[in-house]
């Protein structure tokens, strides 16, 4: 399943033309704020589809029956730019456990690149929810590569997938190699470039947000 939350009238529209804005962009963390705000809406979408339980509550004058979560779902991001879309839904599933991945591009010379994952951290897996956030799902090769790794310490019973805007390629290969994932999406683009960028995308997430990296 796929769902582009810009489908409906909302402000998570709002939010995306803020990032794709190249003037915007130039305040830092406002667009890493844009992010956080993206993050904490899909939060609230993905918490409707999520198990609850009724539990009884002592209140001042008696007891109320409420539906609360059933279990915490676990947060993964892959660093860095999915730091202040993390923070966003971890604002609202705020006691979740949580994980993090380092995966990115490791560019050659003839400017194709691999997708090198270096460092996990996470906690139990096994049979729960897990939630992974990156900013831009393009090739959807290091997303794969993540849902791989992170199998091998458990096998969730689920995996949400939740991206600020996806590429219909990354999107296709994503679900061709994991179709049981559910993928949330602050917006969808059709093209994507040679070299890997979504258009007309955003630009790259993790310098709008922290700044220019140095590629190694």
């Amino acid at each position: 399943m796929v769902i582009n939350l810009s489908e409906q009238h909302s402000l998570v529209s709002n939010w995306i033309s803020e990032l794709r804005d190249v003037e915007i962009q130039k305040d830092r963390m406002r667009f890493r704020r844009n992010l956080e705000r993206i993050g904490e809406a899909a939060a609230y979408e993905i918490s409707k589809v999520l198990p609850f339980i009724e539990k009884e509550v002592q209140t001042p004058l008696g007891i109320a029956t409420c539906k609360v979560l059933k279990e915490q779902p676990v947060l993964a991001t892959i660093l860095r730019a999915g730091l202040p879309f993390h923070q966003g839904l971890l604002n609202f599933f705020d006691q979740a456990d949580n994980a993090f991945i380092s995966a990115y591009r490791k560019h050659n010379k003839d400017g194709s690149f691999e997708i090198s994952l270096d460092y996990v951290s996470c906690p139990e897996l096994e049979d729960r929810v897990v939630i992974i956030s990156d900013p831009m799902l393009a090739t959807g090769s290091s997303l794969v590569k993540t849902i791989h790794f992170l199998k091998e310490e458990g096998r969730p019973r689920e995996i949400h997938i939740v991206a600020a805007i996806a590429c219909t390629v990354g999107i296709e290969y994503v679900k061709r190699e994991e179709p049981s994932v559910t993928i949330w999406c602050g917006d969808i683009d059709d093209e994507l470039t040679a070299k890997g960028y979504i258009v007309p995308g955003l630009g790259d997430a993790g310098d709008l947000a922290y700044g220019n990296k140095v590629q190694m």
